[in-house]
């Protein structure tokens, strides 16, 4: 597991409703837990042989995600060929198109429900993508 993967499982686990998740793979130990008494902002520590890492804070609290309304695979622009729909740091508009999913072989497009700007974009490029899931982390303008 690489630091990608254990920040987007952190994004996964701070968007659901869960206080506790962890996960063993090999000798890699990855335990969240969220602390209710400060903030619901989960803390993260890996350990690997013993040894403790803190590897994320707290996210600001007006940072929120768009999730997938369906089950399908997420593409970031209209074709292979064309630019993205949106990319980190860009500001959008209340229903500019901000991917396709695509589902039973329909293309649908996913509008922003308000002004924001993009924080992180959560999937790759033709990723399959589950009902819920989180796909943009974004801040409310």
């Amino acid at each position: 597991m690489n630091l990608k993967e254990i920040k987007e499982l952190i994004e996964i686990v701070e968007a659901s409703s869960l206080s506790e998740f962890s996960l063993k793979e090999g000798n890699l130990e990855v335990s969240m837990k969220r602390n209710a008494v400060v903030s619901d902002a989960a803390r993260l520590v890996v350990s690997e042989t013993n040894r403790e890492v803190p590897v994320e804070e707290p996210e600001a609290e007006e940072d929120t995600y768009i999730m997938s309304p369906m089950v399908g695979t997420f593409y970031n622009s209209p074709s292979p060929d064309a630019v993205s729909y949106v990319n980190v740091g860009d500001t959008v508009r209340k229903g500019q198109t901000l991917c396709i999913i695509e589902a039973m072989k329909l293309m649908n497009e996913i509008e922003c429900e308000y002004d924001a700007e993009i924080v992180s974009v959560m999937v790759s490029n033709e990723q399959k993508v589950e009902y819920g899931q989180p796909l943009f982390k974004v801040r409310k303008i």
